[in-house]
């Protein structure tokens, strides 16, 4: 049996935002039952230089669904970085959850000679499909969501590797 390119991205994305968005209402959870403003962990760094809580869940949104929609060959639907709230952020995770779900397997399949160009700037990126997925998108999205988990870790949320893993 093979694996696909469909089935290698959208439900692994699906599956890591979806325990994302569950470690946010353990977070919410956290923050009530604590007193504590919600600031402290939306806008918190594990260190200086690094971004912070709110980001790296954006970027772990925009990664799946830029992933999605560069190999199915359709908009990137743009998301503007506004969320400052726990309960923001869910919001952002479902919409990108929503768009992910709405691509097809018949999109993706195949793609994995496809040229995927990605631009940061004024730097061009040029990867193969499978090249794009496996080694920029996917180590992505994770680095993004275990960052997002660490903080809230670091900062006294009770959540754990199952957390984590979720029902892959």
């Amino acid at each position: 049996m093979t694996l696909s390119m469909y089935q290698a991205s959208v439900p692994r994305f699906a599956n890591m935002l979806g325990n994302l968005s569950v470690i946010l209402d353990k977070a919410q959870a956290h923050v009530d039952a604590k007193k504590i403003d919600p600031a402290t962990l939306t806008t918190y760094r594990l260190f200086p230089d690094m971004l912070p809580f709110t980001k790296q869940v954006q970027i772990a949104c925009d990664t799946a669904k830029g992933a999605v929609a560069r190999l199915a060959g359709i908009e990137n639907p743009v998301h503007e970085d506004f969320e400052k709230t726990l309960p923001e952020l869910k919001a952002r995770i479902a919409k990108t959850l929503a768009f992910i779900q709405s691509v097809s397997p018949a999109q993706i399949d195949g793609t994995e000679d496809k040229d995927i160009v990605v631009r940061r700037g004024e730097t061009e990126t040029h990867y193969k499909g499978m090249q794009f997925l496996l080694g920029s998108a996917i180590p992505n999205l994770y680095f993004h969501v275990s960052t997002a988990y660490n903080i809230l870790r670091h900062n006294g949320v009770e959540i754990g590797k199952r957390d984590y893993l979720g029902n892959p």
